[in-house]
């Protein structure tokens, strides 16, 4: 098949025809033919020829060009594409053919004086080439490849912002359990983790689905499905409640037991709208809706609260809450409930309580009031021995000191007197003595832990490291840490200890000084302060840091 006058409109109209049957911009389709095109022409004139063909958009004339660039002599490779300046020289003076042109930075050159620059090219038509039948075949494959790739750019561009959104889609097919679904413009899955308890959906069945992820892959773009995501419940409220959509509601948070429970927190921004109440409906109405899409499940309405522990008291509903005791730094919060409360408050194989604690973040201990006065009361029992055998009282004496708020030694030795003289029979020489007692008695420890830890081989760098004490400096030791070097090295979290989540699970980790009360920011600082003196570290570094993170609250704030 020869390019000639006869045929040049047909290329036009060929593109224009593949374009709105793909519905695509027909400008790639005739970048397609031109590749192709080229294709062929390297066939005829040599792999190694720098072909190029350009099709007119009105009047489908195709151009055969050959491009020959100038390139270092070093860098020089192919000599049917490249010529250094030397070998160009000859050409740039006299281009020869009326055909030929001299092109630089995309214009044509028209003064010659400066002589060829490395990146000029020279350009020369070259006659049309006649398409035989293989050559044609690989012009197809061509077109279509990149009319496919076409395809798949404009199904990307058209689902890549639609991700986080619901939408309808047809059941085609189902394979190993997963749904292939149509969405109108190609295919989307959904998996068999994401489908909602024992679904089974037919071929031309509607359902409706939450767009999880889009994905650019090598075989296409792959939209994932779910129906189990958290989102996809948030998403279905905001269309069934209109003051969700207006953001007068919003929803905060969404914990999901897919098929059976879920609980959702809402809070109200216009204080004369009850959030639960509007997520309702009349006669819930709205919610029910949402039930039906959901397979039935079950859903707790929850007003969300800044106050963590009473929002945990509601999300525990429909059980009582006598206690609650958060521990912040841990993420961590234990909760005391009536002996009768215990089952409802863990629900069904602990649904309750997982669903609560997915909902606030938080690990959720449950106790009865029972098993809550027995741990404090083992609790007294310890603090009131250690007075007994540290400060040589006796029992009534120790569970005195106890009772009025003392848990440590420290907390007796360094107190101030006043603080010991509210206690019902201590006087100042009681108090004084109670004093030196303690602080004899942590001396004596401080001493031997320092032994164990010169014994262990701590070197001097780290016993005069500020803010270390004998019985820190010793657990050290034990852990390997022994000069100012391997403290430097320590990450903060493996002094202080935190919290690991793997696969959703909080896991503990326990940190050398964490039985010293040394919290994550104290650690920090004084790695830091380590490292300072070590000079890994530039004090200047630390301080532009701190300008840094006080413009930004300062910026955050004037903002607010």
């Amino acid at each position: 098949m020869a390019i000639t006058s006869a045929n040049q409109l047909e290329l036009l109209q060929t593109a224009e025809a593949v374009a709105r049957e793909k519905m695509i911009d027909p400008g790639l389709v005739v970048e397609a033919m031109e590749e192709s095109l080229a294709r062929a022409a390297k066939s005829r004139y040599g792999a190694e020829m720098d072909i190029r063909v350009a099709i007119d958009r009105k009047t489908g004339k195709a151009t055969f060009t050959r491009v020959r660039t100038v390139v270092d002599e070093e860098e020089l490779e192919n000599y049917q594409a490249e010529f250094t300046t030397d070998t160009a020289k000859p050409y740039f003076e006299d281009p020869g053919k009326a055909n030929a042109r001299w092109v630089r930075e995309g214009e044509t050159i028209t003064d010659y004086a400066g002589g060829a620059q490395i990146g000029d090219s020279f350009v020369e038509e070259v006659p049309p080439v006649e398409l035989g039948r293989i050559a044609a075949q690989s012009a197809k494959q061509v077109i279509l490849q990149k009319v496919r790739e076409a395809e798949r750019d404009k199904q990307f561009e058209e689902f890549k912002d639609r991700a986080g959104t619901i939408i309808n889609a047809m059941v085609k097919r189902e394979e190993y359990g997963n749904v292939i679904v149509d969405v109108g413009a190609g295919e989307a899955i959904l998996r068999r983790n994401e489908k909602i308890g024992r679904e089974a959906y037919r071929p031309n069945d509607r359902i409706r689905c939450f767009i999880k992820d889009v994905r650019r892959e090598q075989r296409g773009p792959q939209i994932f499905l779910s129906r189990t995501a958290p989102e996809f419940m948030a998403e279905l409220f905001k269309m069934e409640v209109p003051e969700i959509y207006e953001g007068i509601i919003e929803i905060k948070a969404v914990a999901r037991d897919p098929g059976s429970r879920a609980k959702i927190a809402v809070i109200s921004y216009d204080g004369s709208i009850d959030p639960v109440g509007a997520c309702v409906g009349m006669r819930g109405s709205r919610v029910q809706a949402v039930v039906n899409e959901l397979q039935g499940e079950k859903i707790d309405i929850i007003p969300w609260n800044e106050d963590m522990p009473t929002f945990l008291v509601n999300a525990l509903q429909p059980a009582e809450v006598a206690k609650v005791v958060l521990d912040e730094e841990a993420g961590k919060i234990e909760v005391v409930v009536p002996e009768e409360q215990l089952s409802l408050a863990i629900g069904r194989r602990g649904q309750n309580v997982r669903l609560a604690s997915q909902l606030t973040g938080l690990d959720i201990d449950i106790l009865t009031e029972e098993e809550e006065s027995k741990r404090r009361q083992a609790e007294f029992e310890v603090r009131t021995k250690l007075f007994m055998d540290s400060l040589d009282l006796d029992e009534f004496f120790a569970q005195l000191l106890v009772s009025e708020g003392f848990t440590t030694l420290e907390e007796v030795a360094y107190v101030e007197l006043e603080e010991l003289l509210v206690i019902e029979g201590v006087d100042e020489g009681t108090a004084g003595e109670l004093q030196a007692r303690a602080r004899d008695y942590l001396e004596a420890i401080n001493n031997k832990a320092m032994e164990a830890a010169r014994a262990l081989g701590v070197e001097d760098s780290l016993v005069n490291f500020e803010g270390l004490t004998p019985l820190m400096i010793e657990a050290l030791a034990k852990d390997g840490v022994k000069t100012l070097e391997d403290f430097a090295t320590c990450a903060d979290w493996e002094l202080a200890g935190g919290w690991t989540t793997v696969d959703g699970e909080r896991t503990k980790d326990d940190g050398v000084l964490e039985p010293f009360d040394v919290s994550l920011e104290e650690a920090q600082d004084m790695v830091m302060t380590a490292r300072v003196m070590l000079g890994w570290v530039d004090p200047a570094d630390l301080t532009a840091e701190d300008d840094d993170g006080e413009t930004e609250a300062a910026d955050a704030e004037a903002e607010a």
